[in-house]
């Protein structure tokens, strides 16, 4: 079946197996490896990706079943010079990366928390960590992904002094150009 996707922008066009899971075509198909392939069963959330806008788990969607939709990865957040998002930054600000392995899925992830929040009252610990339910880490007990993502949105809230990266998160890939 032929699958059309935009990824971080881009249109892609290619035929796919009807049992392709998005991260193998994300990962092998379109060399996107930032994604990454933790326990293939959806509890880890190395892999989650945003599907029109929405996170998802990539190793639990099927590529056909994502025919027409906008996918964001991990390359398609930080802008194309290089600098990181207010999360981004916010979390490598508090040591919330560690290994790095869940760095991705958790940026991805967080970054539909914090664009959800937008405009409203910035998420409390207690949401954040429930939140992060379907992120697994190893290394930094949460704790310095928590304040991570305080950081980033007392930075981005209303009268907080603009820093370059301020925003929370670039925009999800869209379907225009």
């Amino acid at each position: 079946m032929n699958v059309e996707l935009n990824v971080n922008g881009v249109p892609e066009r290619f035929p796919a197996e009807p049992n392709e899971l998005l991260v193998e075509r994300l990962r092998d198909g379109l060399g996107l490896t930032g994604t990454k392939v933790g326990c293939d069963t959806g509890q880890c959330g190395t892999c989650v990706v945003r599907l029109d806008g929405r996170s998802v788990k990539s190793c639990l969607v099927l590529t056909v079943q994502a025919d027409g939709c906008a996918v964001a990865t991990i390359e398609g957040v930080a802008a194309a010079d290089g600098e990181l998002t207010g999360l981004q930054e916010a979390l490598r600000q508090e040591h919330g990366t560690q290994c790095g392995f869940c760095t991705p899925g958790m940026v991805m992830s967080l970054g539909e928390l914090l664009d959800d929040s937008r405009g409203g009252p910035a998420p409390t610990e207690p949401e954040i960590r429930e939140w992060l339910t379907g992120n697994l880490c190893r290394c930094t007990g949460y704790h310095s992904v928590v304040r991570g993502v305080q950081r980033a949105c007392a930075a981005a809230a209303p009268g907080a002094a603009a820093e370059p990266a301020a925003a929370l998160s670039r925009p999800a890939a869209t379907t225009e150009g």
